[in-house]
């Protein structure tokens, strides 16, 4: 963990303001976006300090909705899918508004019940360059395209293919 700058002090946690709800680093937070009718940005809690004033700031590395990255949302794109940037920020604590749950791929597709509260992110994204990790997935169907878990698929009984 980087070293705290003087007149600043990490913190454990950060309780969100109005609610009983405790962030903590690594957690996964919804954060109020500047424009009210965007659906608020969600994000992984690297680091939380205070400064001498007793300022909240969290270090923050972005999730991206397949819109906001480059090449934007594909057919296969499940609707709660988003992908783990390398675009790291310092935001305010005043600006997270929840806590979310952010799944693996493979998680995710077992939830009996998805909340709202649940995402899952099944790549990594360079932002400055559009590049994802892994570059490939195993693709399924006639399509040849990969598994979107808002679809329903069905195993064919001759070929065993989805």
């Amino acid at each position: 963990m980087a070293k705290t700058k003087p007149g600043k002090k990490d913190l454990d946690s950060y309780t969100i303001k109005g609610t009983n709800k405790v962030v903590r680093p690594g957690d996964c937070v919804l954060m109020r976006p500047s424009d009210s009718d965007k659906p608020p940005y969600v994000a992984r809690v690297e680091k939380i300090e205070a400064d001498h004033r007793n300022n909240v700031k969290v270090r923050v590395r972005w999730y991206y909705r397949p819109e906001e990255s480059i090449g934007g949302r594909r057919q296969f794109h499940g609707a709660k899918e988003l992908f783990l940037s390398d675009h790291y920020d310092v935001q305010s604590a005043h600006t997270i508004e929840g806590k979310c749950i952010v799944h693996t791929f493979k998680n995710y597709t077992k939830l009996e019940n998805v909340g709202a509260e649940d995402y899952f992110c099944r790549f990594e994204y360079k932002a400055a360059t559009g590049g994802f990790t892994p570059d490939r997935v195993a693709v399924y169907c006639k399509c040849e395209m990969p598994y979107n878990p808002d679809d329903l698929m069905v195993q064919c009984e001759g070929c065993k293919d989805w």
